[in-house]
């Protein structure tokens, strides 16, 4: 790939690499996605603590002594989210970027009943240390796969594909209901979230361009937000099962 400088990309036999340096238009586009994804998490919170603190939860909940289980508006609102991503990522092109942001912040505001759930399963404590301890170890890698000049695209198939059993091996663990799978799929999950954020981060870089339109850019940062959000919502939440401390 030979350089072009409208686009600012140089490269190797094996790699591309953005040479902006100190760009003000990328910090302003990094910092739009990375304000998406924080209002996304804001959205998903407050969602959450009202699902879970209110009438609301006897929409989504059965909360007993035998624990908590789901209503059947519980799990259409548990795979609801899948609806979204999905509209996004095939449709993003075809919406304005009016809708491209509304289905952004449904999406957010759905995704409060699976954390309602974790509210209602653990303590209040335990999720705050929690999430405080999965907040640094996402900032910790998006800072390094922003920084950092090794191209991550190397490994991103291997993570793909770590995802990919995570969530065959989840599937299966339903009719096993092994505590030692269940073990070893959050681990690998941990190491396999922790990666994708580095690599996300640097793929979200690399989409920069100078010369995009604003409705261009915008859904762009949408998008980046959105891969960001899905690391760290299943990063806090794999940390859970294994930090976490249930509710007696």
């Amino acid at each position: 790939m030979s350089y072009d400088p409208t686009n600012r990309w140089s490269a190797s036999a094996n790699t591309a690499i953005p040479q902006v340096g100190i760009d003000v238009g990328l910090r302003n586009y990094m910092l739009r996605v990375y304000n998406y994804m924080a209002g996304g998490l804001a959205i998903t919170g407050v969602a959450a603590y009202l699902i879970a603190n209110t009438s609301l939860v006897n929409l989504f909940f059965q909360v007993g002594a035998r624990g908590v289980g789901l209503t059947g508006l519980g799990y259409i609102g548990i795979f609801a989210p899948l609806a979204f991503v999905l509209a996004l990522s095939f449709g993003v092109q075809r919406m304005s970027l009016g809708t491209v942001q509304a289905v952004f912040w449904s999406y957010a505001a759905v995704m409060g009943i699976s954390v309602a759930q974790i509210l209602l399963l653990f303590t209040g404590e335990s999720v705050a240390r929690v999430f405080f301890i999965s907040a640094a170890m996402f900032l910790g890698m998006s800072l390094w796969g922003y920084t950092t000049r090794t191209d991550l695209s190397r490994f991103g198939s291997f993570l793909v594909m770590g995802l990919i059993g995570i969530i065959i091996a989840g599937l299966v663990n339903i009719f096993i209901a092994s505590s030692a799978i269940q073990f070893a799929i959050s681990v690998i999950g941990v190491i396999v979230f922790v990666g994708l954020t580095a690599w996300d981060t640097q793929r979200i870089k690399e989409m920069y361009w100078e010369g995009d339109t604003a409705v261009i850019a915008g859904k762009k940062a949408i998008m980046g937000a959105l891969s960001l959000y899905l690391d760290f919502i299943n990063l806090f939440m794999i940390m859970m099962q294994l930090m976490g401390n249930r509710r007696d």
